[in-house]
């Protein structure tokens, strides 16, 4: 089963549960009231984990092989979903939660024989399984409270998920390491689809059925890509693959422990919170934390096979070049935007932004060039899958009722039907990429880049809708600009940066026309119900 249907199915299962579950919140008591120690200021639903962990065991549990390790990583999934959830709901105590996080990692620990075998500095010499397994227990309930506790900001622990989880795809795909990949692709695609709806002000909270999941699936994902799918690759990585949750959490720690504060009592010493009372924004200190840890991945893919000194070295400068700002920006009373000079430019956006005209045009664009784009490569797709057809075929039905009997032009059912849809038809523009002249490539290319600048357009000036730009964008740029660069010298992923930018910008495009768009009785949906219907017939033909 392709990746991209794996990480797709994800996204949408996704993307559609979490407003049901928002709904729900305030009937199963799952909603965040704001208190001194937080930072949101009016009561939020944290059901965000149910579509998470859903979006992300469905696609594995149907089409990835089950071994005694994935069993044991879907049995523990569950386990950590179900006290999490009690836990968003009746706040369990941190011993409870304990219970649940031991039964889950003793399962993949024990049953499915996951454990490192080898540490830093350890040379060929591998662990005994009566240190290796206890070890790894503890390391990856640590992780999985390390992301727990990161989940102070909106889409802080989602984003930085996303990173580390894009890290370890990545490089599990040299080694043929399929578990690893799916299981890391599907979560992305719970991950993004949660993120769809808790970028800043979030609509909802992942809550602890969310962040434990994560650190679980990132902790078992780290021990098993390197201890097992590739050995090759240096037992020091994880601490890069991971990055700033690990530290962070062990600073808290320390700090708690040298105060002599209870260790798991919440407080506001965080790194995220530090940042905060620099006097950065809610979203630059998430953009700041993302950097942070983007330069760790971009440093694990890089010094994959080198020295574990090399590896630990440079995770440890970063982590102190970082606490040595925050303490000496503190020290000195040094606050972010404390002088703010007029920006004669700012002024010039603020006119533009003014035109009723310069806010309305790129929108209007977006209306007639995202349905020309997803019709022409629909027309023009060959050799459809037989089981793209079917899915195409169910969606076409589907998305036919919500046009006759939708109540609005934002349904749900919409926007899956429109991100499926790109999906498909870019997925079949790649596999006939090469049957293309060089004149018409180039000209696909510079439509598609004429389409993210209008896209930039739209964002800055339209007005009138809730889609703005947040540290979300920033983490997708970086994720596209990254896929690019380092699969551009790797002949099997050669096409992958471009599928991944082109597939952005539709759904982009999707959103922004959705987003303005009043009648369901539209160009987008309507240009996306002809495709659907094509493909379909075309694959069951």
């Amino acid at each position: 089963m392709s990746n991209l249907f794996i990480f797709f199915t994800a996204l949408i299962i996704s993307v559609a549960l979490i407003p049901l579950m928002v709904r729900l919140a305030p009937r199963l008591g799952m909603v965040d009231i704001p208190d001194p120690r937080k930072v949101h200021t009016i009561p939020t639903a944290r059901v965000g984990g149910v579509g998470i962990v859903i979006g992300s065991l469905l696609p594995i549990l149907l089409w990835v092989p089950l071994d005694n390790a994935t069993i044991a990583y879907l049995f523990g999934a569950m386990v950590l979903l179900v006290f999490g959830l009690w836990d968003d709901s009746r706040e369990l105590g941190h011993y409870v939660k304990f219970i649940g996080q031991f039964i889950a990692v003793l399962a993949v620990v024990y049953y499915g024989d996951v454990y490192v075998k080898t540490l830093p500095f350890s040379g060929l010499e591998p662990l005994s399984a009566s240190i290796g397994q206890p070890f790894t227990v503890f390391a990856i309930i640590g992780m999985i409270n390390a992301i727990n506790h990161s989940d102070g900001l909106d889409g802080l622990a989602g984003g930085l998920s996303v990173l580390s989880l894009s890290c370890i795809a990545y490089l599990a795909s040299f080694a043929d390491g399929y578990h690893v990949v799916a299981i890391a692709i599907a979560t992305l695609g719970g991950v993004l689809g949660f993120l769809r709806y808790n970028t800043h002000p979030a609509g909802v909270f992942m809550g602890d059925g969310g962040s434990q999941f994560l650190g679980f699936t990132l902790g078992y994902l780290a021990v098993l890509l390197t201890q097992t799918e590739n050995t090759a690759l240096s037992p020091a990585l994880p601490a890069l693959i991971l990055g700033l949750p690990i530290i962070d959490i062990l600073a808290v720690f320390a700090q708690r422990a040298y105060q002599g504060m209870n260790w798991f009592r919440a407080t506001k010493n965080h790194i995220h919170h530090r940042f905060l009372e620099l006097g950065f924004d809610h979203y630059e200190a998430v953009v700041i934390i993302y950097s942070v840890q983007m330069l760790f991945v971009v440093s694990a893919i890089a010094l994959r096979y080198e020295a574990d000194a090399l590896i630990l070295s440079v995770y440890l400068g970063v982590c102190t070049l970082v606490f040595v700002f925050i303490i000496l920006a503190k020290s000195i009373g040094w606050r972010a935007h404390q002088t703010r000079a007029s920006s004669s430019l700012e002024n010039m956006v603020q006119t533009l932004m003014r035109n009723n005209a310069v806010r309305a045009t790129p929108v209007r664009v977006l209306s007639i060039m995202v349905p020309a784009i997803v019709i022409f490569l629909g027309v023009f797709a060959t050799d459809v899958p037989r089981d793209l057809g079917v899915g195409a075929a169910a969606l076409s039905l589907v998305s036919l009722l919500a046009l006759i009997f939708a109540g609005g032009s934002d349904s749900v059912l919409f926007r899956a039907s429109a991100y499926t849809a790109a999906a498909f038809v870019i997925y079949l523009e790649t596999k006939q990429a090469g049957m293309l002249s060089p004149v018409m490539s180039a000209v696909e290319n510079g439509y598609f880049v004429f389409l993210a600048i209008t896209i930039g357009l739209a964002v800055r000036f339209a007005t009138g809708t809730k889609f703005k730009t947040s540290p979300l964008d920033y983490l997708l740029i970086f994720i596209v600009v990254s896929v690019g660069v380092f699969s551009h010298s790797q002949t099997q992923h050669a096409d992958l940066g471009a599928i991944v930018a082109k597939l952005v910008i539709l759904f982009y495009g999707c959103e922004l026309i959705i987003s303005h768009t009043k009648s369901r009785w539209n160009a987008l949906n309507l240009s996306v119900l002809s495709t659907l219907t094509m493909l379909s017939l075309r694959a069951l033909a």
